[in-house]
């Protein structure tokens, strides 16, 4: 693999594209969706909420969906379908997020719930991203 051939064939239009459906899929996922249950799950107030830095919160977010989508986009590569880029986003999220939330989850005790809403949202984000990165 040619680390430098790689980088030159990222689309980094589609990379900017999936990076802010994350985002965007994250501020329904955890707000309207789920938010509420959420929030319960893991002791959190709405003053707890106010009390963290949004253009920190929001900026590093961006960042760490970015870095995933230029890892997502190389993995996939230049050649990708939107049905290629659809499916290896959803094992990406399945097969290799999920499961390893998983046994986190295990060993911290958390809930199926909590869960299943913290996976959830990886792996339809993962979906997403390879669907948007496999079409463009």
């Amino acid at each position: 693999m040619d680390i430098a051939a790689t980088f030159g064939a990222i689309n980094w239009i589609s990379v900017i594209i999936a990076t802010l459906s994350t985002f965007l899929l994250g501020g329904i996922w955890y707000g309207p969706l789920f938010g509420r249950t959420w929030m319960t799950l893991f002791n959190f107030t709405e003053d707890d909420l106010k009390k963290r830095s949004i253009p920190k919160t929001s900026g590093i977010s961006l960042l760490l969906a970015f870095i995933a989508t230029i890892i997502l986009e190389m993995f996939i590569g230049k050649e990708a379908t939107a049905i290629f880029g659809t499916l290896a986003g959803f094992f990406a999220g399945f097969g290799w997020v999920a499961t390893f939330l998983g046994i986190l989850y295990i060993f911290e005790m958390q809930s199926l719930k909590a869960y299943l809403i913290n996976a959830g949202y990886c792996v339809l984000s993962l979906t997403l991203m390879g669907a948007i990165l496999g079409t463009w």
